[in-house]
């Protein structure tokens, strides 16, 4: 399977409008924006964890990174409610589950070779991030030289710019922004190859955003099992 895989191409995903599509753990849906493989997969997704709905103990082969939406995401390490971010590296394992459920980010098997960092992110926790124009509050959530993962709160009927060096993602969580005369709204993915920047516009009530500054593809990402 393969969806939005052009990676030299600029890719926009309003996740709003797309359907629910089951994954083999029943109560367990998603929402596919990027997708290389079978149902083991490159892929970044938006799923949804049914109240009471559990998937099986597994080892994340390829990595995993997942930053929790709505609700509170729980394994058996702890509850993890909105504005977690986590990175589970290669090798990690766990037993995902949502007794009330929850929306999660995730993001699998883009990990780079070597990338061992196991990081939990709870809302408010990380460093400070970058001071630009129109944007009222940065946090670094992860940083290694290879990339960089912003959590962002853009100030109301602002412009605001981002400089892409290397590639670019951004998820709308709240508000909305225009880009290259597209309204992003909540749940907006858009995805940019090195040298296509973002020059935005937010709305009247600002916009709070993921960003992930890192080339599309890591030259060394780990690879997909035969």
């Amino acid at each position: 399977m393969r969806i939005n895989a052009e990676l030299d191409q600029p890719v926009t995903v309003h996740a709003s409008s797309l359907d629910w599509t089951p994954s083999p753990t029943a109560g367990v849906e998603r929402k596919m924006l990027y997708r290389e493989g079978g149902e083991v997969a490159r892929a970044t997704s938006i799923a949804r964890y049914a109240p009471g709905s559990a998937f099986p103990a597994h080892v994340h082969s390829g990595g995993e990174e997942i930053l929790v939406l709505y609700g509170i995401f729980q394994d058996e390490h702890g509850d993890y409610p909105a504005g977690t971010y986590f990175r589970n590296p290669p090798g990690t394992s766990h037993s995902p589950a949502a007794v009330d459920g929850c929306t999660i980010f995730v993001r699998l098997w883009q990990f780079r070779d070597g990338d061992a960092a196991q990081i939990v992110r709870m809302p408010g926790e990380g460093g400070p991030g970058e001071e630009r124009q129109g944007v009222k509050l940065s946090n670094t959530l992860f940083e290694d030289g290879a990339e960089r993962v912003l959590l962002e709160e853009w100030e109301p009927g602002v412009a605001v710019a981002v400089e892409n060096t290397r590639g670019l993602e951004l998820l709308v969580l709240q508000g909305e922004l225009s880009v290259r005369g597209k309204c992003l709204k909540e749940l907006s993915w858009l995805r940019l190859p090195a040298g296509h920047g973002i020059d935005a516009r937010t709305g009247v009530a600002g916009a709070t955003v993921w960003i992930k500054d890192a080339p599309l593809q890591h030259p060394d990402v780990l690879q997909l099992p035969a």
